[in-house]
């Protein structure tokens, strides 16, 4: 498989435009682009999932051991040409010291050339000491070729060539001009996803455009097509095929809160919901009046905050969402999810009311609350069947804390890393719903989906044989 990584120097050198760009100038030349992201993010592929047309996966080496971390690049190939996988931060950054869950260590395992970006303002000679710093530090990370970004002119331009040229082996690829038209919307939490910005689709297409104008895609393509055999493959010869799990037939309906207010899932954890036997049941929490017959609920991250007053709004699909839970519909809620089932939601001085299922308040805070990964240790108070690994990995990034919460509300988490609700506890459970501020991944261990779709499942059939007749009633 053609396979390349798109890293940088640092965060913030543009390297989601130009991946972005990438992606969608390869695809409207009807290349298969299939997009992955390094790392915890849901916006990122977002974006990318729109310019290639395909579902973008997330790459966590903090995450995932090998094994998995194959399974899931494998997962999303089926039909692809050519993967492009961005980066997070610096080609070299991450948490370990030896680099070993790095955007370089993604590299080394999936045998990745990279595309380095260098924000280029401000630069002439330095540029050189940089480049041979990078392909000097661990010398088995093959750095095929630069994108100079932000540049500031045709001069500017023709000075940073000469000097990689004169100093380096390092071809560049590409350099784009400063250009506003490149720029996309950001606030508190990075960038604001597709699905709140209207014209989303022309735009992807117009940074191809442009991207594509200024970056060699005949020589990006070159330098996919050099990448060899999976490094990690021979040493996990049983990993699944790229299709993923054989999937169980659907016997249960869970609803899945996806609108501009939720959107933040992973498409491996949406798979795994369906291999485990759910029928996945969309609900749109800003105009739908009712909900549709399930056995299940899921709500993950998003913005509520900024929907806010549309959410309250819809006072039916409130009402009928606290009624739901409280009946005892097995529900779990991500972070956003959280905010908007509990009693409500403060954020810039206004308040609205939510659905009121958890018995305190989100309040918006302008600096972070809970930010990276987490660590949680399960207690005798989760719910969900013991399948699971008891000490869970998954990363947090709100700005919101809940208060004003009962102090009788159990809790299913107790937070070794991170923040949580408490910064000692995470997973408010209240009637059947586990809610909590960390974001968890199945195919990194939690195995949360499998988990939750079994005790979907085992709550139902009690409910069945509540409700049968004594005739039919199957003897304890």
């Amino acid at each position: 498989m053609n396979r390349l990584l798109v890293s940088a120097a640092h965060k913030s050198s543009g390297k989601t435009t130009v991946t972005l760009g990438l992606c969608a100038a390869l695809t409207a030349q009807g290349t298969a682009v299939q997009p992955y992201k390094k790392g915890p993010d849901y916006i990122d592929p977002m974006w990318l999932a729109r310019a290639a047309g395909r579902p973008c996966f997330n790459l966590d080496p903090h995450l995932m051991d090998d094994a998995a971390l194959l399974r899931c690049f494998l997962q999303g190939l089926r039909g692809a040409e050519l993967a492009l996988v961005e980066g997070n931060k610096g080609l070299y950054d991450g948490l370990a010291l030896d680099g070993s869950n790095s955007n370089a260590a993604v590299a080394r395992k999936l045998g990745l050339p990279v595309l380095l970006v260098i924000d280029a303002r401000g630069m002439t000679r330095g540029i050189a000491p940089l480049l041979l710093g990078y392909q000097a530090f661990e010398r088995d990370i093959r750095i095929g070729g630069v994108v100079l970004n932000r540049v500031g002119g045709a001069r500017h331009e023709a000075k940073l060539r000469a000097v990689i040229e004169h100093y380096t082996d390092v071809p560049v690829l590409g350099a784009v001009a400063e250009d506003e038209r490149l720029a996309l919307t950001e606030r508190h939490l990075g960038l604001m996803p597709c699905a709140e910005v209207d014209d989303a689709q022309a735009r992807a297409q117009a940074i191809g455009r442009i991207i594509g104008a200024q970056v060699d895609l005949g020589r990006v393509r070159e330098l996919a097509a050099s990448a060899g055999p999976l490094p990690i493959a021979a040493t996990h010869a049983s990993t699944p095929a790229p299709a993923g799990p054989a999937a169980r037939r659907p016997d249960l309906r869970i609803g899945i809160a996806r609108d501009r207010a939720f959107g933040f899932y992973y498409p491996d954890d949406l798979a795994a919901l369906e291999a485990a036997g759910a029928e996945l049941v969309t609900i749109d929490t800003l105009h739908d009046a009712r909900l549709p017959a399930l056995d299940g609920l899921f709500i993950g991250g998003g913005f509520p905050e900024a929907c806010m007053a549309e959410l309250q709004a819809n006072t039916a699909l409130r009402a009928a969402l606290r009624e739901a839970i409280v009946a005892g519909l097995p529900t779990y809620a991500e972070c956003g999810g959280l905010m908007y089932l509990s009693r409500s939601i403060t954020w810039q001085g206004r308040t609205a009311r939510m659905v009121g299922a958890i018995p305190g308040d989100a309040v918006m805070h302008a600096r972070p609350v809970g930010r990276g990964y987490v660590q949680l240790q399960e207690t005798a108070a989760m719910p969900w069947d013991d399948g699971g690994a008891g000490t869970l990995r998954g990363h947090e990034f709100h700005h919101s804390s809940l208060e004003n919460l009962d102090p009788g509300v159990a809790f299913a988490y107790r937070v070794q890393r991170g923040h949580g609700i408490d910064g000692q506890n995470d997973g408010v459970l209240v009637h059947k719903l586990l809610a909590s501020y960390a974001h968890l991944r199945s195919g990194a261990g939690s195995r949360w989906a499998p988990r939750f779709v079994a005790y979907v499942r085992e709550q139902r059939e009690r409910r069945l044989a509540a409700t049968a007749s004594p005739a039919q009633a199957v003897p304890a």
